[in-house]
């Protein structure tokens, strides 16, 4: 197996090989084969989704040596030095490292130059948001009209402080959440291929883990393979990652039902013993609660691979319906506020607490009875 780390050795280096962005593929597809560009392109979303990777994938259709087209070919010169990040023409710009108008005057002056190897001066201008106002006014009429043989690609994690100016110069596209199916059937195909031994069930964990990330997926799929010897097993990954224990959160639920205080102390402090993250515990009790109403407004909308989908069927007749809203607004705020706790078990420990002593009033009585 390589020593290459897997988010490098299976970067996409072409549109088919992207996972969950089709509806930027298709876009940008459709622009590349009728020869319709944009001079500026915006690429938002959270980290790790691919903007960096489509960017590049673009500069490889504009510049491949057989011609502009969505499927560049990939054994040229010019797809073979993009690829390996050192195509003289794709000029990758760290906003957060050049921030000044200084900076931004260098960029503008070097773009009045023809490119060197490719038909097209690529510009990738990482977390874009992180420049100076001064170095966006300085863009500014560069961006607007650039020279003919020049292109933009501006990416960020929070297009809320790039300056509207600059939005409205760009064609924006939003990176969407890689859904956990999706990082799933990717990391089961990657370890497939690298020969690691896998059980399917600590790969939703990784995907959970992720949230949405498909380079946050694949960094801890390396993590996992290190920590299980090449065997990611469900019992690894959840050592590893700190996971919570679906049968906890179960047993948690239950005690609200019995008004059983002792047992839900007793299970904060075996969560504790498992080194269990209490914030990822706090969502994933949010999520269930969730379900729930779900399941007791609509039952069909409870899905089958959901984890827990026969619990949450069993527990919703037995909770009201305004217990398991005050339930999830209990949680979801205290998910905010876990870190102002001494420490997050304590945080922990007093969410359940609060949950047991604000229960609805006819819920108590209905509980004394029995």
């Amino acid at each position: 197996m390589s020593s290459q780390v897997l988010a490098r050795k299976w970067r996409p280096k072409n549109f088919t090989e992207l996972v969950g962005q089709d509806h930027v593929v298709k876009a940008l597809s459709h622009a590349l084969t009728e020869q319709r560009l944009h001079h500026a392109y915006l690429f938002t979303g959270t980290r790790g989704v691919g903007k960096t990777t489509i960017a590049r994938i673009l500069a490889k259709s504009l510049n491949c040596e057989q011609g502009i087209s969505a499927t560049p070919c990939g054994v040229c010169a010019t797809c073979q030095e993009i690829d390996a990040g050192r195509f003289v023409d794709l000029l990758e710009i760290d906003a957060a490292s050049n921030t000044g108008v200084g900076d931004m005057r260098q960029l503008i002056e070097n773009a009045e130059y023809m490119p060197t190897a490719g038909r097209y001066k690529v510009y990738l201008i990482d977390e874009v948001h992180m420049l100076s106002k001064n170095a966006f006014n300085a863009l500014l009429k560069t961006l607007e009209e650039p020279p003919a043989h020049v292109l933009f690609i501006l990416a960020t994690t929070d297009p809320q402080k790039v300056l509207p100016t600059v939005l409205s110069r760009c064609l924006q596209f939003n990176l969407k959440q890689m859904p956990p199916a999706d990082i799933v059937t990717h990391l089961s195909k990657i370890l497939t291929a690298e020969q690691v031994d896998f059980e399917e069930e600590a790969l939703h964990l990784i995907a959970k883990g992720a949230r949405g990330s498909m380079r946050d997926a694949l960094s801890l799929t390396d993590q996992a393979i290190a920590f299980s010897a090449s065997n990611v097993s469900t019992s690894a990954v959840k050592d590893m990652l700190g996971a919570t224990d679906s049968a906890q959160i179960e047993a948690i639920l239950r005690a609200l039902i019995a008004r059983d205080g002792k047992a839900l102390v007793n299970i904060a402090e075996q969560m504790a013993s498992q080194s269990t993250s209490f914030l990822d515990a706090t969502i994933e009790l949010a999520q269930v609660l969730y379900r729930i109403s779900l399941a007791q407004i609509v039952p069909d909308a409870v899905p089958d691979d959901f984890t827990l989908a026969k619990i949450v069927r069993e527990l919703a007749p037995e909770m009201g319906a305004d217990e398991v809203q005050l339930y999830y607004s209990i949680v979801t705020q205290a998910r905010e506020q876990l870190h102002l706790a001494p420490d997050a078990q304590a945080g922990f420990t007093m969410m359940l607490l609060r949950l047991l002593a604000f229960a609805p009033e006819h819920f108590k009585a209905d509980s004394a009875k029995k």
